[in-house]
């Protein structure tokens, strides 16, 4: 108890500065999933991008990130181990902040995109494990992140090529692809709008719904997305009326990209807002426990999250993706396969419908592993060829490291605070 009294400032200052090293890392690498489809097709420019990206993933992060959460919480580690010794867990959360922070900063300047869920998991079970004890650990929770490996990258990429297929089919491969693109997008748009508000809806807003006291059913979720799905197709089919068929054979297709990329836009907003929503818990998770052990000398299962907490890690995230986001930007978008906007735009909704469909199911899945897929799927969709099969291995490589380097980085630096202040 001494070691709380006599250095709980000091360590909660630390854990602050970490925690925005963290948010910086999420930022510069995790939020180039909700960006890099949309620079690699060129529907925005990178600028355009970090704009809208820090906008959305700052209001996704403040408005909707504050679940009365912390990592332990999740059911990762059990609180119960450490009730008598509560400075163990500040330093453990301390450690697994750092450990996270200098992976993604790593992997951000060798432009590989890693899952910044499995890297903070991997920290706090590196600690738990070995610092604390392997019981102290749900082995269960953790195998089912493991599985989430398989199970994101192949759904997003199963449901993203089905729907390039479908674009082909009814737009680009037809006699007058310009005119089937304003009759069938509007559908969509639709899609688009729908299962966005389901991804807000389910992920996003929940825990400020929650705060408000309205809950919603997954029936209710649904007949508000349904409506919001309306309102962008109406959106749409407005914006639509703006472009004209350029005419000649050489643009056949130009005029039909431009019309996808409006889509983006909308696909865009909404998956930063979402991203922001449910990956800031992944920096301010351990941080709130580590507020909540110092505030109050035990340790508690649940720790309530200060706004002040929420707002260190918006600015964390915002700062990361407009100091180093590009780097990872340029490996999704631009690197696995080449993107146009009716590509880009199958990535992105393969993605949303698994995020959904996760959410729906309680499914694991990981925003990185789920874009990374999805954009493999859209480039199967025009044969093994269009795939840059070594970019792919490097990818599938880092995320195999993630994890053991986030927990022997944690373990290293969890001995290292216990020495220090023990």
């Amino acid at each position: 108890m001494s070691i709380l009294a006599e250095h709980g400032q000091t360590l909660l200052i630390l854990a602050c500065i970490f925690g925005v090293f963290m948010a910086w890392g999420v930022g510069a690498n995790d939020v180039a999933n909700a960006m890099g489809t949309s620079v690699g097709s060129r529907a925005l420019t990178i600028k355009q991008a970090i704009l809208i990206a820090m906008v959305f993933e700052f209001l996704g992060a403040y408005l909707a990130g504050g679940e009365v959460t912390s990592t332990i919480r999740k059911g990762i580690i059990d609180p119960a181990s450490m009730a008598e010794t509560p400075e163990l867990l500040v330093f453990g959360m301390m450690s697994a902040l750092l450990a996270a922070g200098t992976w993604l900063l790593l992997a951000s300047i060798l432009g590989w995109p890693v899952s910044t869920t499995h890297t903070i998991v991997g920290a706090i079970v590196g600690f738990a494990a070995v610092g604390i004890s392997p019981d102290a650990v749900a082995w269960g929770k953790v195998s089912n992140i493991v599985a989430s490996w398989v199970v994101s990258p192949l759904l997003a990429g199963t449901i993203s090529f089905f729907l390039f297929r479908s674009v082909q089919r009814l737009i680009l491969n037809t006699e007058n692809p310009f005119q089937n693109a304003k009759r069938y997008i509007p559908i969509y748009m639709f899609a688009v709008g729908f299962l966005m508000a389901m991804v807000t809806l389910l992920k996003g807003l929940k825990h400020v719904l929650k705060d408000a006291g309205v809950s919603f059913s997954f029936a209710q979720s649904l007949g508000a997305a349904t409506l919001l799905g309306l309102l962008v197709m109406a959106i749409g089919m407005w914006m639509l009326r703006k472009i004209k068929d350029e005419g000649n054979e050489d643009s056949r297709f130009a005029s039909v990209e431009r019309v996808f990329a409006i889509l983006m836009i909308f696909t865009a907003c909404s998956m930063a807002f979402a991203h922001g929503s449910n990956d800031v818990a992944n920096a301010v998770g351990p941080l709130a426990a580590v507020y909540g052990v110092v505030s109050s000398g035990a340790v508690a299962a649940n720790t309530v999250m200060p706004s002040w907490i929420l707002l260190l890690g918006g600015i964390g995230i915002v700062v990361g993706l407009a100091t180093y986001g590009w780097k990872v930007i340029a490996t999704i978008g631009k690197k696995i396969t080449e993107l146009t906007p009716s590509r880009g735009f199958a990535a992105e909704l393969g993605a949303s419908a698994t995020v959904v469909l996760a959410s729906g199911t309680g499914l694991p899945v990981s925003t990185t592993h789920t874009l990374v897929g999805a954009v493999m799927g859209v480039g199967l969709a025009r044969g093994i060829g269009a795939i840059n099969m070594r970019v792919i291995g490097t990818i599938f490589t880092s995320w195999i490291i993630t994890l053991p380097a986030g927990a022997g980085l944690a373990i290293l630096f969890f001995f290292f605070f216990k020495g220090m202040f023990g």
